[in-house]
């Protein structure tokens, strides 16, 4: 099996600490460093939770240097501020987009942050000429993703472009809606989830998308992926931080 990944990555990185007062100078947690953790973001933890799974990955991907940086009250496992530095980057090369639909893949991971490396013409032109698209996208839904094979948005995605799914009703039958504890949405269809101790939710749509499309490679059965990404996601939200499988 070989997928390619393709869209924004980034540095995840987790600073824990102890929050035990309030500043005098403004009404703000005093945060005191205990350790800090680092792992592959966005794009790359896809990558990472592929992997995970003994998938073949090919990865194309931004060179900046995007951080996520996340402070967490050690004791409530509560973040209290996220920072994000560099948080843009180039447009994928138009040569590079021409190997993306030279080349055969079992599947294609669009994993889209909108930090600019991937920009709708692009998008469109990878779904138009490629076979077993799958989309995850920040950006608001519109034709140029008509030709996806399936596209992932959560809850929150799903209501912003509500009057765009009106426009577009051949769009329904190719989103899968996540929906947190409450689980997935597919063809007005609800699959619940197992109810489980949540200790982090970052990084858990990347690890739904990695278990959806490998098993639909293995199966071509929406259905039984989509309970197998779900399986796979419960696995992670009981780990501290962006986590795979």
């Amino acid at each position: 099996m070989r997928i390619l990944v393709i869209g924004d990555s980034c540095l995840d990185v987790f600073v824990y600490g102890e929050i035990e007062r309030i500043s005098p100078e403004a009404p703000v947690p005093v945060f005191k460093p205990i350790r800090k953790t680092e792992n592959d973001g966005m794009a790359k933890n896809v990558k990472s939770n592929l992997e995970a799974l003994g998938v073949d990955v090919h990865i194309i991907t931004n060179d900046e240097d995007i951080r996520k940086i996340r402070y967490v009250d050690e004791r409530s496992n509560q973040m209290v501020l996220r920072v994000d530095e560099n948080d843009s980057c180039e447009e994928i090369d138009n040569d590079v987009l021409k190997y993306v639909v030279e080349n055969k893949f079992d599947a294609i991971i669009i994993s889209d942050y909108c930090k600019g490396f991937l920009l709708e013409e692009d998008i469109q032109y990878i779904c138009d000429n490629c076979d077993n698209v799958f989309i995850d996208t920040k950006k608001k839904l519109g034709d140029w993703v008509k030709g996806a094979d399936f596209i992932k948005i959560n809850h929150l995605e799903h209501l912003k472009n509500y009057d765009v799914i009106a426009d577009y009703p051949e769009l329904e039958e190719k989103l899968i809606t996540t929906q947190g504890s409450r689980g997935c949405k597919y063809m007005d269809k609800i699959f619940p989830t197992q109810e489980v101790p949540v200790k982090d939710v970052s990084g858990a749509g990347d690890t739904f998308l990695s278990g959806l499309v490998v098993e639909y490679v293995k199966t071509k059965d929406i259905v039984k992926s989509i309970k197998f990404a779900q399986e796979c996601t419960t696995i992670v939200v009981q780990k501290h931080g962006v986590a795979t499988i």
